[in-house]
């Protein structure tokens, strides 16, 4: 076997195992770029799940929010139209003529059962001074006392027993106003 021979089968092994390990570095770069593939599709579609899911997320947040102010928004209009009637009904009974002497009687008759006999003095409204004082008439040891801030009826007093009882025009419309509050209120917003 001469040189020559020898030499051309240590080249044609070296190539064979340089084709062979080419081959095998080929398959793992392959198999590498396969494997990188496969995690960038899996890391995008995860992203893209994700991006979705938090876009969700945010627009619940956003229509929840906006449901809420709607809420809000609908109650402060309820609060505005209650407060406007209950302004009306306000003004219609200060301004109420007929049955108010009727109406004040009742109210200074509920009071004079708070009363032994004491001296009473007892206060109203500015504009029913001449209408209290004519039926204090009716009543010993009563007397006008001065205006008090209200709609109308009494606010009577006695200084021997310290007893103060407030029958007035605006105490009797605050605990009817409370008592059908919500009547008015589903009256006024049926849907």
């Amino acid at each position: 076997m001469s040189l020559d021979t020898v030499v051309e089968d240590i080249r044609d092994e070296a190539r064979a195992q340089a084709e062979e390990i080419r081959a095998e570095a080929e398959e793992r770069a392959e198999e590498v770029v396969a494997e990188a593939e496969a995690e960038a599709e899996r890391i995008r579609e995860e992203r893209e799940r994700e991006a979705t899911r938090q876009v969700e997320q945010e627009r619940e947040q956003k229509l929840s929010s906006a449901k809420l102010e709607a809420k809000q928004a609908r109650l402060e209009a309820r609060r505005e139209v209650l407060q406007d009637v209950r302004d009306e009904v306000e003004q219609a009974i200060a301004g109420l003529e007929d049955g108010r002497e009727e109406l004040t009687r009742a109210l200074l008759e509920d009071a004079a059962a708070e009363f032994d006999d004491d001296t009473v003095e007892v206060y109203g409204r500015a504009d029913d001074q001449e209408l209290l004082e004519s039926i204090l008439e009716d009543y010993d040891g009563y007397e006008y006392a001065g205006e008090f801030d209200c709609l109308g009826g009494v606010v009577a007093e006695s200084a021997g027993s310290r007893v103060r009882v407030k029958n007035t025009f605006d105490s009797v419309l605050d605990e009817v106003w409370e008592d059908n509050l919500k009547a008015v209120s589903d009256r006024l917003f049926e849907q």
